[in-house]
């Protein structure tokens, strides 16, 4: 009967104790990492607050006034309402969404492609495997000098445009408003897709075979098996991907600077290279602070969005 009781005791003692154990592990762990969070809140804090002073302000580094005390130049929110009627920001923002929406469908179709197709065994996968992914390795500053030199008009890309027509081609691809805005997205899809092929085909490497060979044996074709069981696994994959890319492109920059410089005019001056101009030209960085805010919104809703969208597809799979 005392061992009874002794076990009894014992076990509302473990009841009793191991909830007072996992609080105090989680005290002491919060004091352990409490530097460290104090360090990343001001890193990403500090520099956020100080932008945000700075875009209410007609501060820079010209005025003769330290960083601390941009408020003797407080313009309220005057560099917000310029922003608004900025037609050269405007056209920015509306190239960058043109080399977006070229750029992000071509990228993930012709990554989506590859993925399929390297999910299969085949002599000389591996290698194959490795080339594909070289343009993604290149610095876009190089990949900007090779397309810069590719597309010049006694470049190669007018050599073999030369060789297929029979007649001298001499197209002046980055001098040209439109052509110059084009050899930029192939550029970036020549760089950029072999990341989404990467992320693909992981995805579609963790598709259950199971079910694929349960579809096949009920006769489904292989559109039929794609559409139906792999691209419903693969959404969450999917969203990422597409999230990724479309942040990325709102920053391109070093592959077109090096091309065209923006030009020629400002024809293929995206969002990025606009705010560099302004930054190290015209060095109104109160300025370029309300730029930067309110393509940080831009971002943030597109991420905001894309996890909305992923855990609805997370939900949908379970």
């Amino acid at each position: 009967m005392s061992a009874v009781m002794t076990t009894i005791s014992e076990g509302e003692m473990d009841a009793r104790t191991k909830p007072a154990l996992r609080d105090e592990g989680a005290r002491l762990g919060f004091r352990l990492t409490l530097p460290a969070q104090i360090l990343v809140l001001f890193i990403s804090a500090f520099p956020l607050l100080m932008q945000l002073y700075i875009s209410v302000t007609d501060w820079s580094p010209l005025s003769g006034l330290g960083w601390w005390n941009p408020w003797e130049m407080w313009n309220s929110f005057a560099n917000y309402t310029d922003l608004a009627a900025d037609a050269r920001f405007w056209s920015a923002l509306k190239r960058t969404a043109i080399v977006m929406v070229v750029c992000v469908p071509a990228e993930f179709l012709l990554g989506l492609a590859l993925a399929t197709l390297f999910a299969d065994d085949f002599p000389g996968k591996r290698i194959f495997y490795s080339i594909l992914l070289m343009p993604m390795m290149v610095v876009p500053a190089v990949a900007g000098y090779m397309f810069f030199m590719l597309f010049q008009s006694g470049g190669p890309v007018n050599d073999i445009l030369s060789a297929i027509t029979g007649t001298p081609v001499t197209i002046a691809w980055l001098s040209d408003p439109t052509l110059a805005l084009i050899a930029v997205m192939i550029a970036d899809i020549w760089q950029w897709t072999p990341l989404m092929f990467l992320i693909l085909l992981a995805g579609l490497v963790g598709v259950p075979e199971d079910q694929i060979k349960a579809a096949t044996l009920l006769g489904a074709n292989p559109w039929q098996r794609f559409v139906t069981i792999v691209l419903p696994k693969m959404k969450t994959i999917i969203i990422i991907a597409l999230a990724i890319r479309v942040i990325e492109n709102f920053k391109i920059f070093d592959t077109l600077y090096i091309m065209t410089g923006g030009g020629p005019g400002v024809a293929t001056e995206t969002i990025s290279v606009y705010i560099y101009k302004v930054t190290t030209q015209d060095l109104i960085w109160g300025y370029v602070a309300a730029i930067a805010l309110a393509i940080l919104i831009v971002l943030s809703i597109v991420a905001v969005f894309a996890m909305k969208r992923m855990a609805r597809a997370r939900q949908m799979a379970a």
